[in-house]
């Protein structure tokens, strides 16, 4: 059995041939045990998000589409027939818990480009904090092949390290990562737990792909790598049965890949590492004890901004003294962090003419020099 008390924040993704049937359309039974599953996974105590797959699969049935490969325009009109289907059964199988569901569709350039990452990671957050359960999905209504991900696995582990999850669940047709070829290669062993993606590794990546689900181990590998860099655990596992989370945390088959750091820890390293910085905060003396006693920092505490950066740049903070403090993102683009420095946070949106976050640079988004150094001595 596996503990879940470490794990507060959980991606599950789910593949489109384990939530619809090319005959028969949507698996409701197999749905409704996964809600089940949400359910439990809530009740101790964890947000839960999923990434779904299945909206071109569900509207392709509904629009009556041939059974070939589909041109561009006739998956996206799949999609966007099967999205509306696809929300609405999450819906009704979550409801039956008491629990709302919210869709959030993505493009590859809203978990790349950086302003559209934040407001992205901001709107999936903020679901959360209120309780709801994401629905996931690429928007592949107006992506094209130029600028899509392909496959839900990458994306998955995008979201994962997006949100800062602690463990990414890939369900899938096989119940791990194997030494060959399921079923072909008859001395093929499945992995238990994976603490580094060596080449070797990789090399035993095959074709484990079915016609609706075009994720095979290549890219499951590929969203290891994704989340296990961004301290996120990822665990890949059969989805075939009803119930496949209770089943994943009862003991049940699956590869586990190990995380080296926890998320806030590989974020924050990600952060310290930036060799250039957009621009400079100067704070004052209030500031600078409060960021030490580990709070974020408030637009009322900086004195100057300095540089030209854009909200989500990773910025420099001095003292006064111009003592080098640390680094963090900042949540402001520069002409906004100039109109409210030294400014109270309930006169922000007078100011701006829009409701904005609080802290110019939140605690999780910040990597002080002191602390730093103190660990470096702890650990001498």
């Amino acid at each position: 059995m596996v503990d879940l008390k470490g794990y507060k924040r959980i991606v599950i993704k789910i593949g489109s041939a384990l939530l619809v049937d090319r005959e028969s359309g949507l698996k409701r039974d197999w749905l409704n045990s996964l809600a089940d599953d949400v359910a439990m996974l809530r009740a101790q105590g964890a947000e839960v998000l999923l990434v779904s797959s299945g909206a071109i699969a569900l509207g392709r049935k509904q629009l009556g589409l041939p059974n070939r490969v589909l041109k561009l325009e006739e998956s996206q009109a799949a999609a966007a027939t099967g999205q509306i289907l696809l929300a609405r059964a999450y819906s009704e199988a979550l409801s039956k818990h008491d629990v709302q569901a919210g869709q959030v569709l993505l493009t590859l350039g809203d978990t790349e480009e950086r302003r559209r990452y934040i407001n992205a990671r901001e709107t999936i957050s903020t679901l959360l904090r209120l309780g709801a359960v994401p629905i996931i999905n690429e928007n592949d209504t107006v992506a094209t092949s130029e600028i899509r991900y392909g496959d839900n696995d990458r994306l998955a582990a995008r979201v994962a390290t997006m949100v800062s999850a602690d463990l990414l669940v890939l369900l899938s047709d096989v119940d791990g990562f194997y030494s060959g070829i399921p079923g072909k290669d008859l001395e093929a062993k499945r992995f238990d737990r994976i603490e580094e993606i060596t080449p070797e590794i990789e090399a035993m990546a095959g074709d484990a792909g079915t016609e609706l689900s075009k994720g095979g181990m290549v890219t499951k590998l590929d969203a290891a790598k994704i989340a296990t860099e961004a301290g996120t655990v990822m665990a890949i596992t059969s989805g075939k049965e009803l119930n496949p989370l209770q089943n994943l945390f009862d003991g049940g088959a699956a590869t586990w890949f190990e995380a080296k750091d926890n998320p806030v820890t590989a974020r924050k390293k990600w952060i310290a590492g930036q060799m250039e910085f957009s621009g400079k905060l100067i704070i004052d003396e209030g500031a600078a004890k409060a960021l030490l006693d580990g709070k974020s920092l408030l637009p009322a505490g900086v004195r100057e901004v300095e540089g030209d950066f854009a909200r989500g740049d990773v910025v420099s903070v001095h003292s006064l003294e111009g003592e080098d403090l640390g680094c963090g993102i900042c949540s402001y683009d520069v002409k906004d962090a100039k109109k409210v420095l030294g400014c109270r946070s309930d006169e922000i949106e007078v100011l701006l003419g829009f409701t904005a976050r609080g802290a110019m640079i939140h605690r999780d988004n910040l990597v002080l020099k002191v602390r730093t150094q103190e660990a470096e001595q702890s650990d001498a």
